[in-house]
């Protein structure tokens, strides 16, 4: 008798790219990893890392004209071929795939047949960068494995479990729901791991735990988790709201969108562009690479440290935000980027919070590691951690645990 098969495809499909990961779920392993980027262009590139067998670790690129999605994955699955591990491999189990909005219907992993791609078509509106993108990743890997199960992992369904008055805008409420206006949140697979891997951490089961989660990449968003449950986030309708990021602005009075167009003659579309791409770090200061800001600080560079005092004063905004929301906190933790490598961050956003229990222990604090790790002091009253973030495993091991289930029905 054959083994049930236990391996599963990690996609994430961008408008101009493919991020991949190759899973073994009986051990949680990666089998290889790799990129699509430039899609459509004569330079595509595709970089590709078996990380089993003969030429483990040791990466293969290649440069060429990749037409789209189809042509994207089909070069995907000739590097996985190569190493043994191709897509018509009898021990794939299941392709997921990171769907970045699955609005208020979709709290869970989703097993994806009509009514699902349907569905993800319907919130286009609401994300018009992302959705359409991963619904190309989906069609064009059914195409190819059209016999294998399919599964969707939205990034906004940890975050349906906010209460109604954490997403509600005051706005009218007949033209919100119309237009299905509300804080969804975003980053969800990263905060449901992280919000676990952290009580794991603590030793203690995350419905006994209330942590605050910061994911701060080039995205960031914050996170209340009362109990393993999302009770709210600072990313909004779309991942605009909230923290400053790299490039995007965060919160913003309303108002300059009117002020801009009017004051300034700019179009709707070209404000869209000032606050998603050119405002943040690199707005403020022309970079968006944290470390190069430190360095730029390190020579004295006033607009460098104007951007890194921006960032922090938004950041402990919600920490002590968060800390009211919760009521109790358990932990705070940091992920991704610039969460898990910036020590100067980390020490900036708790610095002054040590009357509400915060405070980092500078040598703990100045370690680097890949591994989850408390670094504030033994007696702080709240735990400060570093967690590395791993929303591929994430979505590999609810794909897994789902088409299982489905297995079992």
């Amino acid at each position: 008798m054959t083994a049930d098969p236990t391996r599963v495809l990690v996609l994430n499909s961008g408008s101009s790219s493919v991020k991949y990961q190759l899973l073994d779920m009986r051990d949680a392993s990666r089998l290889a990893i790799g990129l699509v980027e430039r899609i459509g262009e004569d330079s595509a590139r595709l970089v590709h890392t078996p990380l089993t067998g003969e030429g483990a670790g040791t990466k293969r690129e290649r440069t060429e004209r990749i037409e789209d999605h189809a042509a994207a994955l089909k070069a995907v699955s000739q590097e996985l071929e190569r190493d043994g591990l191709g897509l018509d491999s009898p021990e794939l189990a299941a392709i997921g795939h990171r769907v970045v909005h699955g609005g208020l219907k979709f709290s869970e992993p989703s097993l994806i047949d009509d009514e699902v791609l349907a569905e993800i078509e319907r919130l286009v509106p609401v994300a018009p960068l992302h959705n359409p993108a991963n619904l190309t990743g989906i069609r064009t890997a059914q195409a190819l494995r059209p016999d294998l199960p399919q599964v969707a992992v939205f990034d906004t369904a940890f975050h349906t479990t906010m209460p109604e008055y954490a997403s509600r805008y005051a706005i009218d409420i007949a033209t919100a729901d119309e237009h299905r206006i509300r804080r969804y949140g975003f980053h969800g697979t990263s905060h449901a791991y992280v919000s676990r891997k952290t009580a794991a951490l603590l030793g203690r089961d995350p419905s006994e735990v209330n942590v605050i989660v910061l994911h701060l990449g080039n995205g960031a968003s914050a996170s209340a988790v009362a109990g393993g449950r999302c009770v709210d986030t600072s990313m909004g309708m779309t991942p605009l709201e909230g923290l400053v990021m790299g490039t995007r602005s965060g919160d913003i009075d309303p108002a300059v969108v009117f002020h801009l167009g009017r004051v300034a003659g700019m179009s709707l579309d070209e404000t869209d562009e000032l606050l998603n791409k050119k405002s943040g770090l690199i707005g403020l200061c022309g970079d968006n690479d944290m470390r190069e800001i430190g360095r730029r600080i390190g020579e004295g560079d006033e607009r460098a440290q104007l951007a890194f005092d921006v960032y922090i004063h938004r950041l402990k905004k919600y920490i002590g935000a968060y800390t009211a929301v919760l009521g109790r906190v358990d932990a705070l933790v940091f992920t991704a980027g610039v969460g898990e490598n910036a020590a100067p961050v980390r020490e900036a956003a708790v610095a002054g919070l040590e009357t509400i229990g915060f405070a980092v222990d500078a040598e703990r604090n100045a370690v680097r590691s890949d591994v989850p790790r408390i670094i504030s002091p033994d007696d702080a009253r709240v735990a400060v951690a570093v967690v590395p973030t791993d929303e591929e495993l994430e979505i590999a091991q609810q794909t897994f645990a789902l088409v299982g289930d489905a297995r079992t029905v």
